[in-house]
């Protein structure tokens, strides 16, 4: 059985549905991991489910599960969070966690709770038994005694089921005893207490007796009334009488028969039975166990900090302070850059930021920077400064003699446990099981009992001397249910405890008596006592995990630090490689209320280094990822809160980082608008720690934010602000890239001359200092700078001269490098230099391959594709750099364009027109299609399998064809788009019009599917393009009375839309389709409305030779058909004149031929038959013809001519 798991997006603290964009988003993401499924697979392994199959219509996962422990698991992560937000990472891509800070996106993930339970069940009776209570009263025959096991309702016991007929088997946890029954009414506990209860050793698990007390408060502090008298059975119990107030010593737990109390008349201490009390009037419930409780680690807010400091410092990649700026944006192309983001508004004032600058340059003038660098791990940050372990002294037993009490053997004892405050041995005491006890810390004894009787008369004498604690802490040395009390009631006793068999039995005793509080309890001591032993410290995962599920349960909510346990787990998983989980649970410790800024840190610090392992990225490349935006701007928001001097550091290191995720994932004004946050709320301190440079260095940034965004007037008044705090008397490194910047600006807003004296004021100062880099990085301005003023020969030698200087350069440059080479190259394209324009582009693209610098190895292909489809044409080599390109792309993990570059492979190769090449083209387009169904581009994807078709219809596999043009119709339908379903008709109408084969198919596309469409959506154009198809094969089949209806209607249109050459197109086919049909005077008709189309005076040969087709067209008309030898000699003429005017010889042999056999044959004219008879002789002479006939042939009609020569009359 599957576990369907629905996702759906959901916005705001009212978890209202999102918009249509981004359920289509999350679709689309499913739909991709239906194909390649390896990241989904890996994250629900993580959270211990398998996936079984994805839905993506219905945002639907399943999920199945092989042990009860992997349900726990599921439900657990289900519960706290963790698998939303997990979902969250996996499907949100990057620009998603930058542009919804302020609106609170998330995924709501929704599981079927009674279908879990189910397969809960039925994977608990395939493992053969399992821990259940009943769910109703009911006898079992026993197998132990003599009398029946009787289980009332709520009894937890442990269930095997039926083997070979025998009928189930039940285990009383109370007193060990057994029983069967055929069907016993049972209903198993939740997992974790499933997994606890069988985790348990049979010593602890059974036995204790049923509770049976009904004291009304579940955890008491205060006072109580004893009920009934008794008498202590052993030195550590009180006796008691009606009436006795008894103060609670920690706290009374309901679910513990025993509790420490104090006599409030004798101030004995000792243990009393919870079942003989009743509640005072002062006592009240504890709700709140953790009131008094820290968490089981605590953080140093100053060191979380000073490392959050030094690792953004670390990993933050704003060099704009120390590297040109390269200009790479051409005037033309500025001039018409769009806003890269609309979305952020830009309020401050050009004035108030001019006098924000001038404070935030003013701070601290004489101030020096606070160094910081990364003194420790993150583990650090949890763990306390390792102290060694005290131990207590040896104590000597000495032999008891029963009645006589030496006083003086115990005061060493006493002297030690004596006084109120807890000292750290105590703990050590407590923790050690009775073994250690025995060996270590007592000698003198032969064995435990005699050991225990010596306690026994220590606990005695300390009773009858007062001395309550000695008396006290003597109690808890001798039994477990007492030590679980003092656990359970008093924490201190937990450091250094050994043996966990203690807290186990406290965690087996809540579990049975149902009591959420003294379990929640329990786990916290669980989690506490592990973490305190680094080699079992991820034994606590499954306490800190079950203790957030009860906190999140619990009906008011527990004074426990929350976003302390939710931090603790995250590190937990990391050092588990749980990267997911960590991920998860570190934001849902930055999202509790109770997170303070180091809170926020850690969890920041914890993702960005689980981010980068999920992503196989290693510490040296690491950056900072997009997912870390959420904890940047929300320790943003915190640290405001603060006025110490590293506060303000750390807030600096903050929107700096934030400002750069903005900017790489193009969101400029989002950049901007951090970065003006941050000078307008500067602190008004004399000494900020952050110096002059580095302030400097921001607002460098700041300006080329403001260039990026169109505002070069803003990004020039920062500049010059910073310039006039540089030194006047001496120039410095940060001076010249000051200068260089204002070259850029400069040059954006047209001012060359002053652009290009800046350019060179920064090349002086880098030749100066020997600056290599930044050298070359000037000069390639200037090149750049002299390029887009059309001086070629200066452009020409300052980018060379920056090659030069590039390539003299170690690694970390390549960047600039390429982009240089690349725009050096396209000048040399430009100046025809095809071979040194080729060496640029692949010098750039080795330069890539050697850097690993993906972008720049698509740029470097792009552009080598290019040469070689447009400006050196070669198929083969286009096709190399086209493959290349696909790899590129699918490493980048770009989806759609990898698809459309596959489809731009498959048109080169369709251009091959060999079968080899078709079926290679295939395969490309089939993987193109295969893209575009997975993300759901539903248009690319109908073009993609009518690509396919027409392929099939190439190789001539006809029977193909129809099934993949029919798929893309029926994709193309379901977009509801008119405008794209008539563009795909008609394409796939083309498929079978430039075709010689079916060309009749066209005809259903273009008139029954098509033309519809195009009437109903008013598209003329469209129309008038399909009259014409249309016309043009319905003539080549023949259809010529079929074929007038369209042209007729392509005429009406093209004389509606006023264009000449569309209707002289029109007339010239509705000329030739009646010339067909033998209605003679209407094609006589519309060839002379032809020549009515044409210019005047004629222009082009072109035109001239349209003349003489159209006037011996004409001519044939009237003499072969209409038979009047008289007007076809005047067409004729005509056609012979224009002729001549464009020199065709060939034409002018023909119509000499025809002009003579006329007057030779029917007007008669000896003259002038004689005359055209010798011109065409001697044009034949010249064109090598060897017989002219010019008698009457009457058997030779137009049509017939025109059907042979039809070439001649079809205009396209």
């Amino acid at each position: 059985m599957a576990l369907p798991v629905v996702l759906e997006v959901i916005k705001g603290p009212q978890r209202l549905p999102a918009d249509v964009k981004l359920k289509e988003m999350l679709q689309g993401k499913l739909r991709m991991m239906q194909v390649d499924g390896t990241k989904v697979n890996a994250l629900f392994m993580e959270m211990s489910a398998h996936v079984i199959s994805i839905d993506s219509d219905e945002n639907i996962i399943f999920v199945g599960f092989k042990t009860f422990e992997e349900i726990w698991k599921f439900s657990t992560y289900w519960a706290t969070g963790f698998l939303g937000h997990c979902m969250e990472n996996l499907l949100f891509d990057e620009k998603f966690w930058l542009s919804s800070l302020e609106e609170n996106f998330a995924i709501e993930v929704s599981i079927q709770e009674e279908t879990l339970n189910l397969i809960y069940k039925g994977i608990l009776m395939q493992e053969g038994s399992l821990f259940a209570s009943c769910s109703a009263d009911q006898i079992f025959d026993s197998c132990t005694s003599g009398r029946d096991l009787y289980l009332e309702q709520g009894d937890i016991a442990h269930f095997e089921p039926p083997f070979l007929g025998s009928g189930w088997t039940v285990l009383s946890l109370s007193d060990g005893a057994r029983g069967t029954a055929p069907t016993p009414a049972l209903e198993p506990v939740i997992p974790f207490h499933q997994w606890v209860l069988k985790s348990c050793a049979e010593s602890i698990l059974v036995g204790g007796g049923k509770p049976t007390c009904d004291f009304p408060l579940q955890f008491a502090r205060g006072s109580c009334l004893a009920t009934v008298e008794y008498d202590a059975e052993s030195p550590e119990e009180l006796s008691i009488a009606p009436g006795d107030r008894i103060i609670i010593v920690g706290l009374l737990v309901s679910c513990f028969d025993w509790f420490t109390g104090r006599k409030e008349v004798t101030g004995e201490v000792g243990l009393v039975k919870t079942s003989l009390v009743k509640p005072s009037t002062d006592i009240h419930d504890q709700a709140n166990v953790f009131e008094e409780e820290e968490w089981i680690f605590s953080l140093q807010e100053d060191k979380v900090i000073e490392e959050a400091i030094a690792l953004l410092k670390k990993k933050s990649q704003n060099d704009a302070g120390h590297n040109y700026i390269l200009d790479i944006y051409s005037s033309q192309d500025s001039e018409k850059k769009p806003s890269l983001s609309s979305s952020c508004k830009i309020d401050t004032p050009q004035t108030d930021l001019k006098k924000n600058m001038q404070g935030f340059l003013d701070q601290g003038k004489d101030s020096s920077d606070l160094i910081v660098t990364m003194k420790g791990t993150l583990e650090d940050l949890f763990m306390p400064t390792e102290a060694k372990d005290p131990s207590p002294p040896c104590f000597t037993v000495y032999p008891t003699v029963e009645g006589n009490i030496n006083n003086e053997n115990f005061v060493p004892l006493f002297s030690f446990l004596d006084g109120q405050e807890c000292k750290a041995e105590f703990g050590v005491l407590y923790g050690l099981s009775s073994e250690l006890l025995t060996s270590t810390t007592f000698s003198g004894h032969s064995d435990e009992e005699e050991l225990i009787a010596f306690l026994g008369l220590a606990r005695e004498a300390a009773m009858k001397k007062q001395l309550v604690w000695p008396q006290t802490r003597l109690c808890f040395l001798l039994v477990m249910e007492r030590l679980a009390a003092l656990l359970l009631g008093i924490p201190d006793c937990l450091e250094s405890l050994e043996d966990n068999s203690v807290l186990k039995y406290i965690l087996k005793k809540a579990v049975l008596s149902r009591n959420k509080t003294a379990e929640a309890r329990a786990c916290y001591l669980l989690a506490k006592h592990y973490w305190t032993d680094r080699a079992e410290r991820a034994q606590a995962v499954p306490y800190i995990e079950r203790l957030l599920v009860l906190s999140a349960e619990a009906q008011r909510p527990w004074k426990i630090s929350l976003s302390h346990g939710y931090l603790t787990l995250a590190w937990l998983y990391s050092e588990l490689c749980l990267y997911h989980l960590s991920v998860s649970s570190a934001r849902r410790a930055s999202l509790q209320p109770c997170a303070r800024l180091s809170n926020c840190l850690i969890s920041m610090v914890l993702v960005l280094d689980n981010g980068n392992k999920l992503c196989g990225i290693t510490e040296q490349k690491a950056s900072i990822a997009p997912q870390v935006a959420p904890f940047l701007h929300l320790s943003f928001t915190k640290v405001q809160e603060g006025g110490r001097t590293q506060c303000h550091v750390l807030r600096h290191q903050l929107a700096l980082c934030l400002c750069q995720l903005f900017y790489k994932h193009k969101m400029v004004e989002h950049a901007i608008h951090q970065m003006h946050m941050l000078i307008n709320n500067s602190p008004p301190l004399k000494e900020v720690p952050i110096y002059l440079p580095e302030r400097n260095s921001a607002l460098i940034w700041l300006a080329w934010l403001h260039i990026e965004n169109n505002q070069p007037d803003v990004a020039l008044d920062i500049l010059d602000s910073v310039l006039s705090t540089m030194p006047e008397h001496c120039t410095t490194p940060q001076e010249g890239v000051v200068l260089n910047m204002r070259g850029v600006v400069l040059r954006y807003m047209g001012d060359l001359q002053r652009a290009a004296e800046s350019y060179q004021a920064a090349v002086d100062i880098c030749e100066e200092y020997e600056d290599l880099s930044n050298w070359a990085v000037a000069q390639a301005n200037l090149g750049l700078l002299w390029l887009n003023v059309g001086a070629k020969g200066l452009a020409q030698r300052h980018l060379t001269e920056a090659v030069q200087l590039f390539s003299e350069l170690d690694k970390g440059h390549e960047a600039n490098f390429i982009i240089v080479l690349l725009e050096l190259g396209q000048h040399y394209l430009k100046q025809q230099q095809i071979y040194y324009g080729k060496g640029c582009y692949e010098w750039a693209l080795l330069l890539a391959i050697n850097a690993n610098l993906l972008d720049c190895q698509l740029t470097a292909t792009r552009n080598l594709c290019n040469l070689y489809r447009f400006e050196t044409p070669h198929q083969a080599q286009c096709i190399i750099y086209s493959e290349h390109q696909v790899q590129l792309l699918r490493r980048k993990g770009d989806r759609e364009q990898e698809g459309d570059a596959l489809e731009a492979i498959n048109h080169l190769y369709i251009i091959l027109g060999t079968d080899r090449a078709y079926r290679a083209a295939l395969d490309y387009t089939k993987s193109s299609l295969g893209i575009f169904i997975d993300l759901g581009c539903r248009e690319k994807e109908a073009f993609a399998w009518l690509q396919a078709g027409k392929i099939y219809h190439l190789l001539g596999q006809t029977e193909l064809v129809d099934l993949y043009v029919e798929v893309a119709q029926g994709v193309a339908m379901k977009t509801g788009n008119n405008i794209f379903i008539l563009k795909l008709l008609e394409a796939a109408g083309d498929i079978f019009f430039n075709s010689c084969q079916d060309r009749d198919k066209a005809i259903t596309f273009y008139k029954d599917r098509a033309l519809p469409i195009a009437v109903t959506c008013n598209s003329i154009h469209t129309r008038l393009r399909l009259c014409n198809k249309l016309t043009e094969v319905m003539f080549s089949l023949k259809l010529y009375g079929a074929a007038v209806e369209f042209a007729q209607t392509a005429l009406d249109i093209s004389i509606s839309q006023g264009v000449h050459l569309n209707e002289r197109v029109a007339y010239h086919r509705l000329a030739s389709l009646y010339h067909c049909l033998k209605q003679y005077e209407l094609a006589e008709h519309y060839y002379l409305k032809t020549l009515t189309q044409c210019p005047t005076p004629l222009q082009f040969d072109e035109e001239t030779l349209y003349y003489v087709k159209v006037y011996r067209a004409l001519g044939d008309i009237l003499f072969y058909d209409l038979k009047d030898p008289f007007d076809a000699a005047g067409y004729y003429h005509l056609a012979l004149a224009a002729a001549m005017d464009l020199g065709n010889k060939r034409s002018q042999l023909e119509l000499c031929t025809r002009l003579a056999t006329i007057y030779h044959n029917f007007l008669i004219d000896r003259e002038l038959s004689l005359f055209f008879y010798q011109t065409a002789r001697g044009l034949a002479a010249e064109l090598n013809v060897r017989r002219i006939d010019i008698s009457p042939d009457k058997h030779y009609s137009s049509i017939s001519q025109y059907k042979t020569t039809g070439k001649d009359h079809k205009i396209n």
